[in-house]
């Protein structure tokens, strides 16, 4: 099924279907609307980021969690971001929901990330295949590795990665703990 990918979902504080509007103009009013970011690990526990191509309407060049975007409408969340994995990273795999994360952030040339995000995890142990349209490079990364370039240079990443990170943290330390 082909989705109008121009149009993001507009939402309230809890997540409900207010209307559409189109991306761009959400980004440039910052209006709230859904979005979800997929972090994906392999057996290793490394995590696979993704540096975002250059030419990206914002945050072109950064780095960041394996793939993020935003479902259209019409399409469910989880559906959005099987898709997107395959299209940004070249495959797809088990996804699941572990967080939700409420932020607004400035991310430069006159637009705002207002999002409603929802945070999946996956597994995945091969490389990723990127589609350079979306993606600069991709790499496997240790947590403690990934935490130290984050402190010693962290305009090197996204604003909502920043954001999600230590959830995602704290997310994987307590299965740690559960296991």
């Amino acid at each position: 099924m082909l989705y109008d990918k121009n149009n993001v979902i507009i939402v309230n504080e809890k997540d409900e279907w207010l209307g559409t509007m189109e991306k761009l103009q959400a980004h440039k009013e910052g209006i709230l609307h859904r979005a979800f970011s997929v972090f994906v690990v392999n057996g290793k526990n490394e995590l696979l980021l993704q540096q975002r191509a250059e030419d990206k309407y914002h945050s072109g060049g950064l780095w960041s969690n394996t793939c993020c975007s935003h479902p259209a409408p019409g399409e469910s969340t989880t559906a959005a971001a099987h898709r997107r994995l395959q299209e940004e990273m070249g495959f797809d795999c088990d996804i699941e929901k572990i967080f939700e994360l409420r932020y607004k952030s400035d991310v430069g040339n006159g637009l705002i990330e207002n999002e409603y995000d929802h945070i999946f995890i996956g597994y995945h142990n091969d490389e990723a295949t990127i589609n350079t349209a979306e993606a600069k490079d991709a790499k496997f990364i240790s947590i403690d590795a990934l935490q130290i370039w984050m402190q010693q240079e962290p305009n090197a990443f996204t604003a909502w990665f920043h954001l999600a990170m230590p959830r995602f943290i704290d997310y994987l330390t307590q299965q740690e703990k559960a296991a």
